[in-house]
């Protein structure tokens, strides 16, 4: 029996690697998350990733004995957060694109949510003054996790690639940052 303290999210390291992996080809398998086909390996993940800006959210399940369920690192890995730069010129020094996946036995709890608040919490910190993403308009739960989360819709783009052959749409989402000016 466990009791559910909720997630805690945590920065991402390559204790991590194997979970977010895994959770990142769930996302690829699902169809709605990305147009990647294949996961990277972790070299390649971890080297495009904003070290800053990666973070985990890791069940804080406690079996009734007191021990944590999950790895040795800390709990089971529910999902991730990353962040990329999106140009190298100065003037988009405040600019990220996110991505943001949850286990599909994750969903529902509050964990997208907590990742998503860790990466506003760590882009502000940085001096980040816009996030923003490219959301499949069928992938409703994700759109809606944004907008809880003070995203707003800024167009969609469509049509602007294949995927899987056919033609898919993207809605472009960002958040300005109320605190950065």
């Amino acid at each position: 029996m466990s009791t559910d303290a909720g997630p805690r999210v945590t920065a991402m390291t390559a204790g991590h690697a194997a979970q977010v992996l895994a959770i990142y080809r769930l996302g690829i398998d699902e169809g709605q998350a990305t147009f990647e086909t294949t996961v990277p390996a972790w070299e390649h993940f971890e080297a495009a990733k904003l070290p800053a800006h990666r973070h985990v959210a890791v069940d804080q399940a406690v079996d009734a004995d007191g021990g944590q369920n999950g790895d040795t690192g800390g709990g089971r890995v529910l999902g991730w957060v990353a962040a990329v730069a999106v140009s190298d010129r100065c003037a988009y020094a405040g600019v990220v694109e996110h991505s943001v996946y949850v286990h599909p036995a994750a969903r529902g709890r509050g964990v997208g949510s907590a990742l998503l608040a860790a990466l506003i919490a760590s882009t502000e910190a940085a001096g980040i003054w816009t996030i923003q993403s490219g959301v499949f308009p069928e992938n409703t739960a994700s759109l809606a996790l944004h907008a809880r989360a003070g995203f707003r819709v800024i167009g969609t783009r469509e049509r602007i690639g294949r995927h899987h052959g056919l033609w898919r749409d993207v809605v472009l989402i960002e958040r300005r940052s109320p605190v950065i000016s």
